[in-house]
């Protein structure tokens, strides 16, 4: 490939707007919110060049208000899903041939025009769909998401250049061919962004895609799928399907075509994933590649050195922001005796604060938990809190699904460091508290080591940089993402790729080349100018 085709345009973060009182972001946003909440949308499955409806629909609500329908969606049959492999296959060779920096062309136009024309739409939708404030969906739906398409193709072109030595007879170079087959994404309902980047990436890299979304995020999905029409993406390049996701994923995994799955969701989803690929195995025509993000239990530790309105802060941010829905969520806190007091007083003021309501209003800080089984699993563990002896809920507890899933930010504080929501994750705005003493900083940080299964996020909060140093070394394997004096939530796409391990997933860091090289097959190509013709080495005399 010629130099002269990798200047591309440089990355650069998209700016957070403040939608602050009489901003033009605050009211066109708010328009879009208030059109999209009286119109009901229709949303089919996308296949190829067909946008098909099958009849059998299910209704979307927002969680904050659940009996108001804003639309429905229809869900997929087996032969549908088929339908879909088969327009993936059948696209591949005119996709993968196509050259790169066409590929690139469309993901920079969707980026444009998510930062123009669609951005209060894709934030708008995030604010119904999902629940969160506009200062939420304005980071994930818009900026991370702007984020992920432009860096993308810098590191694309970042991983093109990147090629042998040659010498004068002998031209070296690496081809980064597409996987032999089809992706499928499978995404959340927690990020926008990632729900657009999981199917988008792979289809940079010019493979084809059959991309289930979540049910839950179906709303806002279909502005991706409009930006991406938009954007010029061939039809049969992304093929997005909805419904039962056993039935969907069983279907895909039993394809001889199956070459490589994209995911965000679940532990125990993923291991089934895993599990099901490994009995398939001997029925594919290459190894698929096995990329996923998976759960968390994210710490936040803090040193009796740490400023105390910095430690409270990391925990109601990082616990609480988007109802503490976020993979990356701070859920267990360590705080040391001589600080617990301050931190205490400070938490329960700072918590009480928030107020809690439709994301509508710019003034609530907490909105709904996503859907009724999430709130009823927070509910449950929130009463059986408030039962423990060895549990006291300090501030919240309460909740209400009258007419939105709404829980109450709640901290509990437990004297047993193996608490249940000390382990188990919860996905809620639940954060729990242990109080370790001071003596016992080296013990507490291998009991935060030792702790969970996950190793997502986590942070530590220290004016003594002896002590960060030592976290930085205990925790090393706790954390794929490791925060000094900050919360442990909001990884910034080109500053911090994210990922975790253990049971957080292949750590495959979300926004890097890392995650781009696992959608790729290099072709090492090597061409001879002179060739020999005679098999005689010198030594032989």
């Amino acid at each position: 490939m010629l130099k002269g085709f990798f200047n591309v345009p440089k990355a650069v973060n998209e700016p957070v707007k403040s939608y602050a009182p009489n901003s033009p972001e605050k009211a066109a946003v708010l328009a879009a919110y208030q059109k999209m909440w009286n119109e009901t949308i229709d949303v089919p499955l996308y296949i190829g060049n067909e946008e098909i409806r099958t009849g059998n629909t299910k209704t979307m609500s927002a969680p904050h208000d659940h009996q108001h329908i804003v639309g429905t969606y229809h869900l997929a049959e087996k032969v549908h899903v088929e339908k879909a492999i088969a327009n993936a296959i059948e696209s591949r060779t005119a996709w993968a041939n196509l050259p790169w920096e066409q590929r690139a062309a469309i993901f920079l136009k969707a980026a444009e025009l998510i930062a123009g024309p669609y951005r209060a739409r894709i934030n708008a939708a995030t604010m119904i769909a999902q629940s969160k404030t506009i200062h939420q969906a304005e980071i994930d739906a818009s900026c991370e998401l702007i984020d992920f398409l432009r860096y993308n193709v810098e590191f694309m072109t970042q991983i093109y250049q990147d090629q042998p030595t040659s010498v004068s007879d002998v031209w070296n170079r690496v081809e980064y061919r597409p996987l032999e087959g089809f992706v499928y994404a499978i995404t959340p309902f927690n990020f926008t962004a990632i729900a657009a980047n999981l199917p988008a990436s792979a289809a940079l890299m010019g493979n084809t895609v059959v991309w289930k979304p979540s049910d839950s995020q179906v709303f806002s999905a279909k502005i991706i799928i409009d930006v991406f029409k938009e954007a010029g993406l061939p039809n049969g390049v992304i093929n997005v399907v909805f419904g039962d996701p056993i039935m969907i994923t069983d279907t895909v995994l039993a394809s001889t075509d199956f070459a490589g799955v994209h995911y965000t969701g679940s532990t125990f989803v993923f291991k089934e994933i895993w599990k099901k690929i490994g009995t398939n195995i001997h029925n594919y025509k290459t190894y698929p590649r096995i990329v996923g993000e998976t759960g968390g239990k994210d710490f936040i530790i803090a040193h009796p050195s740490a400023n105390v309105k910095q430690v409270v802060t990391g925990i109601t941010r990082g616990a609480f922001e988007f109802q503490g829905q976020k993979c990356s969520a701070a859920s267990r806190i360590y705080i040391p005796q001589s600080l617990w007091p301050a931190v205490k007083e400070q938490l329960i003021t700072d918590v009480k604060s928030m107020k809690m309501g439709s994301p509508e209003d710019f003034s609530n800080f907490i909105t709904a938990v996503i859907h009724e089984g999430s709130f009823d699993k927070l509910a449950s563990y929130i009463d059986q809190a408030k039962k423990d002896a060895d549990a006291e809920i300090i501030v919240g507890g309460n909740y209400d699904k009258s007419k939105g899933y709404f829980i109450e930010p709640t901290v509990i504080v437990t004297t047993n460091p193996k608490y249940s929501t000390m382990e188990t994750e919860l996905f809620g705005p639940v954060a729990t508290v242990y109080v370790y003493e001071d003596a016992k900083w080296n013990e507490t940080l291998k009991l935060v080591d030792s702790t969970s299964e996950y190793a997502l996020t986590g942070a530590v909060f220290s004016q003594d940089r002896y002590a960060i140093s030592e976290a930085t070394v205990a925790l090393q394997n706790s954390a794929g993402n490791f925060y000094i004096n900050d919360k442990p939530t909001g990884a910034v796409v080109g500053m911090q790729p994210f990922g975790g391990a253990r049971a957080s997933g292949t750590n495959d860091k979300a926004g890097s080349a890392q995650n781009l090289l696992r959608w790729v097959s290099p072709r090492t190509i090597k061409e001879t100018f002179v060739t020999p013709e005679d098999y005689r080495y010198p030594f032989l005399g």
